[in-house]
């Protein structure tokens, strides 16, 4: 392991954070729209009615463009592990190049190809079959978040792993153990409905766009039926999925909770959820707060009985973890010339999973035996991630979801009350609405990576070890190179997108629609 710079690990940090809070501005969009094609593409199944048809064809034109901005954006996150995380590759290649394997062989190809047979497949198939490849091309958009959950849930929770000394990798006892344990699973239940809820208010959106300007009404009040009977579904099962998760996260890494809670000391339950407060990492407090009586215990313990661990009642524990540690890092450095005994074998097997706490030290030392209680306390700090950013992340991420909802039950109360029409104040707020959503999404992805820290692999590998041997001029560089590319995709995206936008179901060319005929298209 080549010592590193703080600046280097934090610009492939940032370069790694970019690509991927790029990349999946894309991945909700692509994994709804094509599950609200499904409902649509149902609807014209069971009706016959043409009307859903051309929904199922002008929405997927929308599709048909986010999906190529993700393909693109995603195919440089693969290559960032081996370019700027060698370690972090060398250390977990046996357990995570299986699953990116998987998703590669598996999810992308039936995607892609259920996507091609989508748009060029509707005069040579049969409607039954058609609805059959848009069923499979949904599947395969929802198996790709699966497998990188899957495997994102690992880092997080790395279970049914052991340690290797001999080469210090990290050997996947079970494939089967990523799928199917309850992290993988709840974070990959909440991923997918975020993306429906995202679909959901990006169709509400754009048609409430046509209905201000009262073109296309049938096809604009059709799709505004569709998303937002979809969209309330997906946000409520997505608000059951995130407590869920937000259980996990105070059983498996108390650090995080306490960090999203601002809470720097364990209050006595009943405890008072902070609904506004601003945390302060240096003095370990909260400059200012407005609480909610009670509401922490029934909110991270569903229970008036539980707590949440504050900072300060933690950091011993992780003081003592740092202690234990460094007993299996002498064995390691006693391994390296000598032949263990059946005893110290036994012993390092004991103090392995407190391994990492050691490996923090070396941000500090060069050698952590050398290690004095002041650098353990030190040590245990760095554990704590940050507590500004992530006690904001989250509550900006339930603000828009709560937002996002509300909108979506005011939506079908209107719809039922048929006054939808009338309400011209909420079409335009639905329509800026739109990026509302997206802000949660990357809010919750941005709190879920900021929350590990400063781990890649929680508790067993520490980031500023997993980084590549690289100048920082030279992931800089590339860091510029993203930052400009990538804009320049998502400005292609927005003009594409408000293009056909604008044009709406006249885009389809059938002579159907408002805007029919337009020059050049």
């Amino acid at each position: 392991m080549l010592p590193t710079t703080d600046l280097l690990v934090d610009l492939s940090r940032m370069q790694f954070g970019f690509t991927a809070l790029f990349h999946f501005l894309f991945v909700p969009l692509t994994l709804g729209l094509t599950w609200l094609l499904v409902a649509m593409e149902w609807l014209y199944l069971k009706t016959n009615r043409i009307i859903y048809r051309d929904m199922v064809q002008f929405w997927g034109k929308l599709l048909a463009i986010n999906f190529a901005m993700g393909v693109v954006t995603g195919i440089t996150l693969e290559f960032e592990f081996g370019q700027n995380w060698a370690y972090f590759s060398r250390m977990i290649g046996g357990s995570f190049a299986p699953i990116l394997a998987i998703e590669g062989i598996t999810a992308f190809m039936l995607e892609a190809t259920m996507f091609g047979l989508f748009f060029f497949g509707w005069q040579k198939l049969s409607p039954r079959k058609h609805f059959f490849v848009t069923v499979l091309m949904a599947f395969g958009a929802s198996l790709s978040i699966v497998n990188i959950l899957a495997a994102n849930s690992w880092m997080q929770h790395p279970i049914e792993t052991v340690l290797v000394p001999e080469n210090m990798s990290l050997r996947l006892l079970h494939l089967g153990a990523l799928y199917l344990h309850a992290l993988a699973q709840i974070r990959i239940g909440h991923v997918a409905f975020a993306g429906f809820l995202i679909a959901s208010i990006f169709v509400m959106g754009i048609s409430a766009y046509y209905l201000l300007l009262k073109q296309d009404v049938a096809f604009a009040l059709r799709s505004f039926a569709v998303a937002s009977g979809f969209g309330l579904i997906a946000s409520l099962t997505v608000a059951f999925f995130g407590d869920q998760n937000g259980l996990q996260v105070a059983q498996y890494e108390p650090e995080k909770m306490a960090a999203i809670e601002g809470q720097w000391e364990t209050q006595k339950a009943p405890a008072a959820w902070d609904l506004i407060a601003f945390p302060n990492q240096k003095t370990r407090s909260n400059g200012f707060s407005i609480q909610i009586p009670y509401a922490l215990s029934l909110i991270a313990t569903h229970s008036l009985s539980g707590t949440v661990p504050g900072v300060n009642q933690i950091l011993p524990i992780y003081e003592n973890r740092v202690r234990n540690g460094l007993r299996a890092y002498a064995l390691i450095m006693q391994h390296t010339s000598l032949k263990w005994t059946p005893e110290q074998k036994a012993l390092f097997d004991v103090y392995a999973p407190d391994l990492g706490f050691a490996l923090l030290l070396r941000h500090y030392l060069t050698d952590p035996l050398t290690a004095t209680e002041s650098d353990i306390a030190r040590a245990a700090y760095s554990g704590i991630p940050d507590v500004f950013a992530c006690f904001w992340t989250f509550r900006i991420m339930l603000a828009c979801w709560a937002w996002s909802t509300a909108l979506i039950f005011l939506g079908i109360i209107f719809l039922l009350r048929r006054t939808l029409l009338e309400k011209r104040w909420f079409l335009r707020t639905i329509l800026y609405s739109i990026p509302i959503p997206y802000i949660a999404a990357e809010a919750g992805w941005t709190l879920a990576e900021v929350g590990r820290q400063p781990w890649t692999v929680h508790e067993l590998l520490p980031t500023f070890l997993s980084v590549s041997a690289l100048s920082t001029q030279a992931v800089f560089t590339s860091l510029i190179g993203f930052v400009i590319f990538y804009c320049s995709l998502f400005a292609i995206e927005l003009f594409l997108m408000f293009k056909y936008a604008r044009l709406g179901p006249s885009s389809l060319g059938n002579g159907r629609y408002a805007l029919e005929p337009i020059e050049g298209d």
